[in-house]
């Protein structure tokens, strides 16, 4: 199954548009997973065992194995070898943000499709379609571009105009209307700026999912969020969050901590789903 059908699949079956970003950091993690082997692995083993009923997606995020050299590279692997041999109804998406040229992202898609098995991956559009082609060919696999990203920072090049229209608006319609040939483009489009996720959902319409970072520790309002990025089906987002659920205890009961944080978010989202006029 392609990741788009796997994706809504998954919506329907779990009643959820949550997707828990597994982005284990050594200092976080509780005391007695520390020193033993493969602590990566171990923790993100319980909290996807904690939480696969309630979530659409995972998303480990590359940075933070890569940081462990060969030892975390290799735990990312298993975290997504875990999830497929175990809940292989549930999509993986490695957020790993690459953009080169192209032979270079042809090595990029390798690792990341055929090396980890990742379902989706983030990419950013700055070199243009010629170069992120080798992503937009894997017809099987969601490819999600960097659009209205979630950091404060964002609007110095964002929000520049081009041609009287906002790049991130720029890069919405270009998706939309050049890249999208196989329906496997989704955005990323940060929950801190709602006004401009509307915008954009005005622009590409509703069958455009939209990755949605920034909630949780960055502070994004959940009913902004999806009242700006809903589609008229009452799905297409998928709600990022990370650390306020798998760091939501620091003891040996971090899974079940972690459980009802993402229980909690779920229930939320799905709230205001049912608010959508």
């Amino acid at each position: 199954m392609d990741f788009i059908n796997k994706l809504k699949a998954i919506w329907d079956k779990n009643n959820s548009l949550l997707c828990v970003g597994l982005d284990p950091d050594m200092p976080n993690l509780p005391e007695h997973l520390k020193d033993g082997e493969a602590p990566y692995f171990n923790f993100n083993k319980a909290i996807i065992d904690a939480t696969a009923e309630l979530v659409c997606a995972y998303k480990p995020n590359s940075a933070f194995y890569e940081a462990r050299g060969a030892a975390g590279i290799q735990e990312l692997q298993l975290t997504c070898a875990y999830i497929h041999e175990n809940y292989p109804d549930i999509p993986v998406i490695l957020d790993f943000k690459r953009g080169d040229i192209g032979n270079t992202n042809s090595q990029y898609a390798a690792f990341a499709f055929d090396y980890l098995g990742a379902d989706a991956v983030t990419v950013q559009p700055w070199q243009g379609g010629e170069a992120v082609q080798v992503f937009l060919d894997r017809k099987d696999k969601g490819i999600m571009i960097l659009d209205r990203t979630s950091n404060t920072g964002s609007g110095e090049f964002q929000d520049l105009l081009v041609n009287d229209r906002k790049l991130y608006l720029q890069v919405a319609q270009n998706v939309r209307d050049n890249w999208n040939k196989n329906g496997n483009c989704l955005l990323v489009v940060g929950a801190t700026f709602p006004q401009e996720m509307a915008e954009i959902r005005e622009l590409v319409g509703d069958d455009m999912i939209f990755l949605v970072p920034g909630m949780g520790a960055q502070g994004g309002d959940t009913g902004a969020t999806v009242k700006a990025g809903l589609n008229l089906a009452g799905t297409g987002l998928v709600i990022n969050s990370s650390r306020s659920i798998i760091f939501a205890s620091s003891g040996e009961d971090f899974a079940e901590a972690a459980r009802q944080k993402a229980l909690g978010f779920r229930e939320e989202i799905n709230k205001y789903r049912g608010q959508k006029a």
